[in-house]
Parts: C-alpha cells; sequence; structure tokens
C-alpha cells in the first residue's frame, strides 16, 4: 500500500482550539495481548494514569502482522488514535513522509533523549529528515533459544549448550514423545527463526551483506546455502507443532510438551507469568549458544497528529512516561525485554535478562532486519519463509534462489 498519495488534508491544517489543556482520555493500540505482555502494558498505562490522564486500551489481537494494517488504515482514513505500537524500523515511514505522525522533537529535546537512550541506532529509527517521530519503549533481540529443562531430563539427555546438541537431541526427544521444536503458524515466526540462523550460524558478517548491504551474490552464495540446510533441519524438527501463536508454542516449552523454540526475548514475559525461574525451570541460549551477538530491535510508540488540543498534550505526557527510568524499569522486567536508557537500575533482572545486558555491554550489537530492510521487502521475505516451512516440497536449494532474488531487488 502506498500512502504519500492519500489527501493531505488530513495533515496540512491542524488546528488547536485556545484554551488550557487538561486530562483526557487517549486511546492507545498496540498488539500485545499474551498473558506477560498484558502484563506490561498494565505497566505503562498504570505509569500514564497516575499523570491524571487514563489509558484507553486499544489492543488488537493476532500479532503485528494482523494489526498494522488496521492502524495504518485508522491513521489514512481519518480515525486515528492517541498514540499506537510499531516496531523499531520503517514500518511507519510513510505516514510520516505523508505527514499524519506528530513530530516529538521538542519533547525528546527536553527529555535528553539522544544522551539517555542507547544503543543510538533506537532514536535513529526515529528520526526522519532530522526529527523525531516516536517514542522508544524497549530493547527486543530474536536472537535466543529457549529450553524446557524438564523436557530433555525426560528425553534422558543433557539440557543443550547450543543450536547444534540441541539438533543432535532431537531424535531422544521424539522417541520420549516430545516435540522437538515448537513454531507456530504466522508467517513472522518462520522469518524470524531463519533470520535468527543468518546471524547466530553465519555471523556478523554474512548478516550484514545480506541484510545490509543488500549483496545478492552473498545471499545466493555457499554460506547462504548452509543456513538453508540448518532452516530445513529446523523445519523438519518443527513439523507437528500444530499451534498458531508464538505464546501458544512458548507454553509448549513451558508445559515440557516442546524441547525448545526459537523466539525473542519476549518469550521470558510468558515464563516469567508462568512462575519459572531461569537457569532451573527452563534456560536461554542467546545467539543459539554458538554467536553472542543481538539485534536491537523492539517497539517504539508514534503519535498521529490530532485537532484536540487536550489529547495532544497528553501524547507530550505519554512520549515523556513511555522514557522515564522507572516505567523503562517497570514495564521491561515484565516484558522480558531490554531498557532503552543506560541509566536505570536493573538490580531486579533474571538470568537470562543479564546475559542480554551482558552482549549488549560488549557492544555485539546489529541492526535488526525491520531497519535495515523496508516493510515490502521484509513481507516477501516472510511470505517465502512461511511457504518453506510449511511445505517440505519446496527445497532448500529452491527456496534459497528465491531468497536471493528478494535481496537483489530489496529496499
Amino acid at each position: 500500500m502506498r500512502i504519500r498519495s492519500i489527501l493531505t488534508a488530513l495533515a496540512a491544517s491542524v488546528i488547536l482550539p485556545a484554551g488550557i489543556a487538561a486530562a483526557t482520555d487517549l486511546e492507545v493500540t498496540h498488539w500485545w495481548t499474551s498473558g506477560g505482555e498484558a502484563a506490561a502494558v498494565a505497566e505503562l498505562a498504570k505509569a500514564f494514569d497516575a499523570t491524571g490522564n487514563k489509558w484507553v486500551d486499544g489492543a488488537i489481537a493476532g500479532s503485528g502482522g494482523t494489526a498494522r494494517p488496521i492502524m495504518i488504515s485508522r491513521i489514512t482514513g481519518g480515525d486515528p488514535m492517541g498514540a499506537t505500537q510499531f516496531n523499531h524500523g520503517r514500518q511507519a515511514e510513510e505516514l510520516v513522509q505523508a505527514g499524519l505522525m506528530r513530530d516529538l522533537t521538542d519533547v525528546a529535546t527536553k527529555g535528553n533523549w539522544k544522551d539517555v537512550i542507547k544503543p543510538a541506532s533506537l532514536l535513529d529509527s526515529c528520526t526522519i529528515d532530522g526529527k523525531i517521530y516516536c517514542a522508544p519503549v524497549n530493547i527486543h533481540s530474536w536472537q535466543w533459544l529457549w529450553l524446557s529443562n524438564a523436557a530433555f531430563k525426560k528425553a534422558g539427555v543433557e539440557v543443550p549448550k547450543n543450536w547444534n546438541e540441541f539438533i543432535a537431541a532431537g531424535p531422544a526427544l521424539q522417541k520420549a514423545g516430545i516435540q522437538p521444536l515448537a513454531l507456530g503458524g504466522q508467517a513472522w515466526q518462520a522469518n524470524g527463526l531463519f533470520d535468527t540462523l543468518v546471524l547466530s550460524l553465519g555471523g556478523k558478517d554474512l548478516y550484514e551483506k545480506v541484510y545490509k548491504d543488500k549483496d545478492a551474490e552473498a545471499a545466493a552464495g555457499p554460506e547462504m546455502a548452509k543456513i538453508f540446510a540448518a532452516a530445513d533441519a529446523a523445519r523438519k524438527l518443527a513439523r507437528g507443532s500444530n499451534v498458531q501463536d508464538w505464546n501458544q508454542a512458548t507454553n509448549m516449552v513451558i508445559t515440557g510438551k516442546a524441547g525448545g523454540q526459537v523466539m525473542g526475548d519476549w518469550a521470558q514475559g510468558e515464563f516469567q507469568l508462568a512462575g519459572q525461574k531461569a537457569g532451573t525451570d527452563y534456560s536461554c541460549l542467546p545467539g543459539l549458544g554458538l554467536n553472542e551477538y543481538l539485534t536491537t530491535g523492539g517497539d517504539a510508540f508514534y503519535f498521529p497528529l490530532l485537532k484536540d488540543e487536550a489529547k495532544s498534550k497528553a501524547q507530550e505526557v505519554l512520549a515523556e512516561t513511555i522514557v522515564d527510568p522507572k516505567t523503562q524499569v517497570a514495564f521491561n522486567l515484565k516484558k522480558g525485554s531490554l531498557p532503552i536508557r543506560g541509566d536505570v537500575d536493573l538490580n531486579a533482572a533474571n538470568d537470562c535478562m543479564k546475559k542480554g545486558l551482558a552482549i549488549l555491554a560488549k557492544g555485539n550489537a546489529l541492526t535488526s532486519t525491520d531497519q535495515l530492510i523496508s516493510a515490502d521487502s521484509q513481507k516477501q521475505k516472510e511470505d517465502l519463509m512461511a511457504e518453506f516451512f510449511a511445505n517440505e516440497s519446496l527445497t532448500a536449494e529452491q527456496a534459497q534462489k528465491r531468497f536471493a532474488d528478494i535481496i537483489s531487488s530489496a529496499d
């Protein structure tokens, strides 16, 4: 969908009535609907409500792929919400370019965001033509393998220390009646697993050649062929998952019905909600235990232009609240993500979160694919991976050729 051509009347003249802005209700749309996510959202709502305003929850079930088109349709159709979640990156780029999103530069300057938000790439993703259009709320990384300690004990094998050991343990898990790899049926999950294999097995150089440099030759080359072979092994171990949502797959690990899941660090929120302890009930392997690099994607809130003065003022308050140190700690401890500030106290962090923080402290943070390639190119990739993981008649060689074609024309 190209939205630069929509009528600019919605953004051309925002006339604010005279008078003093007062506290008000503000609808906030997002796609955080799992148990752990809902607990984290409640922390944002509580902090915003404490300002005298009222968080009106606009949760949309079905993940970002379902929610984003609804959000975009409302904004372009003249029915904007007060604030809306998008991932860090280019998902809201055209909305900004169409003049439909609010400039937060003054709020960011007042809050010294450029000094406190780390890494700088998070705020860079909010910046278009020198102006800041979003408030980052967390750092999420995809490169994690979550393991059920009980499942491996039942199968009579040691809890794996890396991806290769996990693959080797697959037959023992199957023999014990345990699903080796849990994978939900939505396209973004297969796509995220694949990108995790690219970085964690292929390394930083291959990842950046393919996604940053858009090197079609590298995408078609022998190093990527190894990644597609690993993806083929993964889809065999994922056969039989028979769940749709990511948190359903996580629950399979929590209950010991599956040995492991490749999923972002938001899975931590589900383990925490279930009362499980990192290192005791479950294990986490950043970089799949092979390559300790994490991508710093995550979530940010954008604010559509509104004509109501009170709601416009409330938008500023919400942006400030999201970045506030206390809100950052409360939200991210529940969400399983890392804070966007480098100056917050995370003594309460669990073992897995501390592993993530240590990796970032080493400087082993890379830009996520959401930030490196456009939403259109990402969608093509998702469609390919959904087909690949669902249809074993599509060979690794055939899939790699199609992947290289996507990278060759990626923007």
